[in-house]
């Protein structure tokens, strides 16, 4: 590995694929780098040094990835680090692509800095720095904190779990850290991230669980928003949903289903049913009301026949998610599915995914018309000027839905109200009835 002179100051663009782990570990970077003296910058040209957080979760993130590191080459960056779960899972691929010079496991991500930078005396949590937005692409006004790494499951389909490894939490007083620093630079949301988030805490001695640690970060921190990125439809409790009292949790779950047949669930290895995530559901909705569940489902998994397929959209139509992903079944090297019989012809995965989309974004579209005449609070991401009009500012209600609104000036990670009068394609359009 080739060191980077410490005294240097480099120019280091962050990208990524996949998950919002992944975003808030770029973002933990970026302030390592930024703590050192080094600038961050929003593209990859120009720059001393790029690194790709990588993606394997399916084949098309794998690809993307690849791309990555291809267009960071093409922009002439100076030096390419990928790390990341493909970068893990392949590494002699990743080192063989144009331009890399260094891949660094899950393991060793972290470290990073230390990776790259030549010198031994380095120390990058010395002195906290207030978080700043990454630039470019991945700015975000909200804030994507890790909480949890790696997976303790065995889902048959999932390559994460051999790139991440074992479940880890990060210690509560860590995370607190990082919502403190992100509260000095002016976020208002925060986003807890994890591989299983809903296993913090399991792999340490004081019993502590994800309820502990929200309640802790209520109690210690005065971020306005928080919201949780994923968390797996099992061994969550009343006491759990009873933290909803306190509007500072937003009211979305992303609750992934994966199948809503019985059987394929059974073969996938989820520690879940239709009859128990049902239950769930119900314990949801009558703790939080209108509550945003968001999903995700996999179609043509090994062996889905077409009575698995018409029970999993029955399911899901019952279900009345708000939003959700809808992905083909990826086989991926190292996964226990990828050796079983029956594997579902490209063709019909095809046909079932576009089924179960529509199915989703019918409920998806119902749930957004009940906000018609009713006042979200809207954090606005991105704004733009539009000729007379003004600004168009985008942004997320905390139920999760994305809002357009005209404004008279830039109103960039301010919190509006806003009143809904209209839907356009999959957002909430209104007006703000009270500014920030």
């Amino acid at each position: 590995m080739k060191f980077i002179n410490p005294d240097y100051r480099m120019k280091v663009f962050f990208d990524t694929v996949g998950c919002r782990l992944n975003q808030a570990e770029i973002e933990h970077m970026a302030a390592q780098f930024r703590a050192a003296g080094h600038q961050v910058i929003e593209t990859a040209e120009n720059a001393d040094l790029v690194v790709v957080n990588t993606c394997a979760v399916t084949a098309a993130a794998t690809s993307d990835s690849r791309q990555k590191a291809r267009q960071a080459h093409q922009a002439g960056a100076q030096r390419i680090v990928l790390t990341g779960c493909w970068a893990t899972l392949e590494p002699d691929k990743a080192r063989d692509l144009p331009g890399v010079s260094d891949v660094i496991s899950n393991l060793e991500k972290m470290n990073l800095p230390l990776k790259v930078v030549e010198s031994e005396f380095l120390d990058f949590d010395t002195e906290p720095i207030a978080r700043q937005p990454l630039p470019g692409v991945h700015s975000h006004t909200r804030a994507f904190i890790k909480a949890q790494d790696g997976c303790d499951n065995f889902c048959t389909f999932c390559v994460t779990r051999v790139a991440r490894g074992k479940g880890q939490s990060i210690p509560k007083e860590e995370i607190l850290e990082d919502i403190l620093r992100a509260e000095r630079g002016g976020v208002r949301e925060i986003v807890l991230s994890g591989v299983h988030l809903g296993s913090w805490g399991r792999d340490g001695d004081n019993d502590e669980t994800i309820t502990d640690l929200l309640s802790y970060l209520l109690n210690h921190s005065h971020i306005e928003r928080i919201r949780l990125s994923s968390i797996e439809p099992w061994d969550l409790d009343e006491r759990f949903f009873e933290l909803w009292k306190d509007p500072r949790l937003c009211p979305h779950l992303h609750l992934p289903l994966q199948s809503g047949s019985a059987g394929v669930l059974k073969r996938m290895a989820r520690h879940t049913s239709p009859a128990a995530f049902t239950d769930l559901i119900s314990m949801v909705r009558s703790n939080i009301p209108g509550v945003s569940i968001t999903t995700d489902i996999i179609v043509g998994f090994p062996g889905e026949s077409e009575a698995e397929f018409d029970e999993s959209l029955t399911f899901v139509n019952q279900m009345q998610f708000s939003g959700g992903h809808v992905f083909r079944y990826s086989m991926r090297d190292g996964t226990a599915a990828a050796k079983f019989p029956n594997q579902v012809d490209g063709k019909t995965s095809k046909m079932r995914a576009k089924i179960i989309n529509a199915a989703i974004k019918a409920s998806e579209e119902k749930y957004l018309s009940s906000f018609i005449g009713r006042e979200v609070d809207v954090l606005w991401e991105a704004s733009g000027v539009q000729s007379d009009k003004g600004w168009t500012l985008h942004g997320l209600a905390d139920y999760y839905m994305k809002v357009e609104a005209l404004a008279d000036s830039n109103r960039w990670n301010k919190l509006d109200k806003v009143r809904i009068e209209t839907i356009k394609n999959d957002s909430l359009i209104g007006k703000i009835s009270k500014f920030d």
